[in-house]
């Protein structure tokens, strides 16, 4: 519990701010969203697949000259594809502009529900909490992003980020400091 200074009021959230974005305060963040989010969704996909594309026609070409010994490489081409997305995502969200290649192409990013930026373990864990939440409760988690105000999805809910238009340039409370 804190004090508070206005009217001397006790508070029992621990001197939090409340959500950085509101969708009623700020509508223009959240106009498009998911209409953007499923272009950058389609966009990061070929930029994760042409990677591994280029690796497979090179083991295949490796096979042809090593006489098929070089085959023996294609058992490495999925946990590397898992790795490779893993690490993209992670890296992207947890970058400069904490958004995928996809996300910055239709001028949106990744925020914490404080506004802090994302960073490294926030994007693998975002990236991994989607394919699984899509994967085993089936595509309809989707639909949730349509019955909120902040356009959140199922796997953002549970991290608690926020996917914003980046072209808005707002005033954003600055993020709380974990000491």
């Amino acid at each position: 519990m804190s004090y508070s200074n206005d009217g001397g009021a006790w508070r029992n959230d621990g001197g939090v701010p409340p959500h950085a974005f509101d969708p009623w305060a700020q509508p223009e963040l959240f106009r498009g969203v998911l209409t953007r989010r499923v272009f950058a969704f389609l966009i990061d996909l070929v930029v994760l697949s042409v990677p591994i594309i280029l690796a497979v026609i090179f083991i295949a070409l490796f096979g042809v000259v090593t006489l098929g010994l070089g085959w023996a490489l294609f058992w490495l081409v999925s946990p590397a594809s898992i790795i490779w997305a893993i690490v993209y995502y992670g890296a992207s969200i947890g970058g400069v502009h904490s958004a995928t290649i996809g996300m910055r192409m239709v001028d949106l990013e990744l925020r914490t529900w404080y506004g802090a930026p994302g960073y490294f373990v926030l994007g693998a864990i975002h990236a991994v909490l989607f394919w699984a939440t899509v994967s085993f409760l089936s595509p309809l988690v989707l639909l949730v992003g349509l019955f909120n105000g902040r356009r959140r999805l199922l796997h953002d809910v549970i991290l608690g980020t926020v996917i914003i238009n980046s072209s808005v340039r707002t005033q954003v409370t600055p993020a709380a400091r974990a000491y």
